[in-house]
């Protein structure tokens, strides 16, 4: 624990996310951004406001730090986090946890030997409101038990065509597409609303891009209790859309939309209806509650500084959590056999 003391920060990769990241470190009365490092750095320099800049991470990790956040590229993410704990730092790494799930049991093998070191995953989504009251109402029983899960989740490309997104369309660096890159927030939220899933059926596209990773990928999944979830991530998604419906045996929730930096998916909703027996509809009355603020970034460092400091247990986006949802996006991309086939996709199981 770190009481009364003031957690030295490093940011390594300051792009849009590692910048967004550190206004929200800034605001934690317990958190100050020392340094950050990034390959658009010439050479090192220090800001007007004192903050030291490196080209590399290795430069950064030179620095007295106590905490480290990974904002980096895939194929970065999990050697820069394990050169994190191995320096002794608490980590904060950005999803996905690495290009595949043996990149996520490296750092665990590490993370092990360092067991009062903190290690948390950016599942951001966890810490939206309309997830948060979601939750709540599947967890009292309100509406019953749950029967099924349709998720979507899209946007209109995976990458820039050139520049600092290039890498995100070469799998040798990123790993995988839509999916891993995106797609994965919904697989963590049907995880976390059902659980494991134990059988799953699927197509992997990358035909309209025609990258080696891909652009679509079309899922159904079923868990031990029969529930059912069905996914499409999409990179053709022309109109950007999030959509998560839950099917319960009294009623539905509907996440319709959520905030975002682009502002690009619409206002985030929480729709809710309770089964009507006697009406042929199924329902006659929805509630819908809208929400205008997102602080998700705020409270998912919040959250991590204040177990640091205080003690306690990383309840969203542990490694655990992660290495699990990094299986289920291979158990996805491995059920489609002429994609397994054709890029060499191991059994995540194995």
């Amino acid at each position: 624990m770190h009481k009364n003391k003031i957690l030295r920060v490093g940011i390594a990769g300051y792009g849009v996310v590692g910048q967004r990241r550190r206004q929200f470190i800034d605001e934690h009365p317990s958190l100050h951004t020392q340094a950050v490092c990034d390959q658009k750095f010439g050479k090192s320099y220090i800001t007007p406001d004192g903050i030291k800049c490196f080209n590399n991470y290795k430069e950064l990790l030179e620095e007295e730090l106590d905490v480290l956040f990974v904002s980096l590229p895939n194929y970065l993410a999990a050697d820069v986090t394990i050169a994190g704990l191995e320096k002794g730092l608490h980590i904060f790494c950005e999803k996905p946890p690495g290009r595949d799930v043996a990149d996520i049991e490296r750092v665990i093998k590490v993370e092990k030997k360092h067991p009062r070191q903190f290690l948390k995953y950016g599942f951001n989504h966890r810490y939206h409101y309309s997830v948060r009251d979601a939750l709540k109402m599947v967890m009292s029983g309100e509406l019953g038990e749950i029967v099924n899960l349709r998720g979507v989740y899209g946007k209109s490309k995976i990458h820039h065509f050139s520049g600092p997104g290039a890498w995100r369309a070469e799998r040798k660096y990123a790993g995988g597409g839509i999916l891993l890159d995106q797609g994965i927030h919904m697989v963590d939220l049907m995880r976390l609303f059902c659980g494991d899933f134990k059988e799953v059926k699927s197509f992997i596209s990358n035909k309209h891009w025609n990258h080696d990773v891909e652009d679509n990928a079309y899922s159904i999944m079923r868990d031990d209790k029969g529930r059912v979830a069905m996914l499409h991530s999409s990179a053709t998604q022309w109109q950007h859309k999030f959509n998560l419906h839950i099917a319960l045996t009294q009623g539905y929730i509907e996440l319709r939309g959520i905030l975002s930096g682009t502002k690009s998916y619409g206002e985030e909703k929480l729709a809710m209806g309770r089964r009507i027996d006697e009406s042929e509809a199924g329902s006659l009355h929805e509630e819908v509650v809208s929400y205008f603020e997102d602080n998700s970034w705020r409270d998912e460092i919040h959250e991590f500084a204040d177990i640091i400091i205080n003690g306690g247990k990383i309840r969203h986006g542990g490694s655990a959590d992660a290495l699990e949802t990094m299986k289920l996006v291979y158990r996805i991309y491995y059920a489609d056999q002429e994609w397994r086939k054709s890029y060499n996709i191991a059994n995540p199981d194995k």
